[in-house]
């Protein structure tokens, strides 16, 4: 099987290590990717968000299967494209997309399926965005309503901070505060059906004790040995399966991997936001623990097919994720910092997310730098491997939470 991943984050560095692991794969191309995927896939330098572009390079690499990565790709409608051209493609089309690219349609089709999630209000002036503040109360839960490159959330119990930042977004979810822990479980879907991948808990806050403000995730690990252990079949009952036969009944099917965001809160599991693709960092270490082939279901899911495929196979034990972030994040990153990296070991590597080769020379290029996975017999000896190889990391200008993987 021939298979074009387009992305050029951790995420993708993350799937490129299981499709090129996958012995059904012959042929992994990525673009643009990044130096690390450049060791697993051959390259291709091209705007992944441009869907004639991307189906021009499908149809001319002879290509079996496109995995989308990043959701921009998603909501311009490459995957339409490429389905009209002939050419598998996993991820949702434009129009089911609009579950990530809008907070608020994803709420609207949370209430018609009957998902439980946060009550909420949605707001495009200052007057309403005061209203709704002052109905909900502190703590401030104040969301842009598109793509916000996972930074588009503020939860504050200052007001006008609150209100500073949704007067930046304009249109904005403004909604009630969700208590108790998060976690996150990836479902891959055929429009029909769903099959799940371990649950997940990530790091939102830049600093440690969860202090500072939003990122796109300071690290992850899987699984959650604290949770009950029917909460898995509990989010498919409740929150995957209506949303996939409401997704249906509108007339746009969701394939690809449906994110669910949830809270367990005093008054029992919510919905905290959908993604369409694979969140980032969590799937650098669900995937770690994945032993079935990961080609051959995406491929099932692009076609309609996951009847065909049996419950997924998992590696005993746990992974830890610890991402590296550039001076400066989640604002201004520090640029072009120099970066020299271990080797690999069996259970301790580095994934890339925001890296580039300058003469030869690694370096930053992004606010989240580097992932680096460590798996184990459980979570703390999971958590010991990554923070072990990470010690070995050369990044100057990087830093990174010290307490990933105490749950929280």
């Amino acid at each position: 099987m021939k298979i074009l991943l387009l992305g050029s984050g951790g995420r993708e560095h993350a799937l490129a290590r299981s499709l090129a692991a996958d012995p059904s794969v012959s042929e992994l191309h990525a673009a643009p990717g990044n130096p690390g995927i450049g060791r697993l896939a051959t390259l291709h330098s091209l705007d992944p968000s441009s869907p004639a572009v991307v189906v021009e390079a499908a149809q001319r690499l002879g290509v079996d299967l496109v995995v989308i990565g990043p959701e921009a790709p998603l909501v311009a409608g490459v995957a339409d494209a490429l389905r009209e051209a002939g050419i598998d493609a996993f991820g949702p089309g434009r129009e089911a997309a609009v579950l990530e690219g809008s907070k608020a349609f994803a709420k609207d089709v949370m209430r018609a399926a009957g998902v439980p999630t946060a009550d909420a209000r949605v707001c495009e002036t200052a007057e309403q965005a005061a209203a709704a503040l002052d109905e909900f109360g502190a703590p401030y839960v104040v969301k842009n309503d598109a793509l916000a490159a996972g930074k588009g959330v503020v939860v504050t119990d200052d007001r006008e901070a609150a209100l500073a930042h949704a007067a930046s977004c304009g249109r904005v979810v403004i909604e009630d505060y969700l208590d108790g822990p998060e976690v996150s479980l990836f479902a891959i879907c055929d429009g029909e059906r769903a099959l799940p991948l371990l649950p997940a808990q990530d790091y939102k806050r830049v600093g440690d004790g969860d202090a500072g403000p939003n990122t796109g995730g300071m690290g992850a690990y899987s699984p959650l040995a604290w949770a009950d252990p029917g909460l898995t079949d509990q989010i498919m009952d409740e929150v995957i399966a209506p949303t996939l036969a409401e997704m249906r009944r509108r007339g746009t099917p969701f394939i690809g991997l449906l994110y669910a965001g949830l809270a367990l809160t005093s008054k029992g599991l919510r919905v905290v936001e959908f993604n369409v693709r694979f969140g980032d960092p969590e799937t650098q270490a669900v995937l770690a623990l994945l032993e079935t082939p990961l080609a051959g279901v995406l491929r099932a899911a692009a076609r309609g097919e996951l009847d065909s495929v049996g419950e997924l196979d998992w590696r005993e034990g746990a992974a830890v994720v610890v991402v590296s972030a550039a001076a400066g994040y989640p604002g201004t990153p520090a640029a072009a910092g120099a970066i020299v990296l271990p080797d690999d070991e069996d259970d301790a590597y580095v994934l890339h997310a925001g890296t580039r080769l300058d003469g030869g020379l690694l370096v930053a290029a992004g606010g989240r730098v580097l992932g680096t996975v460590g798996r184990g017999a459980d979570v703390e000896e999971a958590r010991a491997r990554a923070y072990g190889i990470l010690s070995r990391v050369e990044y100057a200008d990087g830093f990174h939470r010290s307490d990933i993987g105490v749950p929280h």
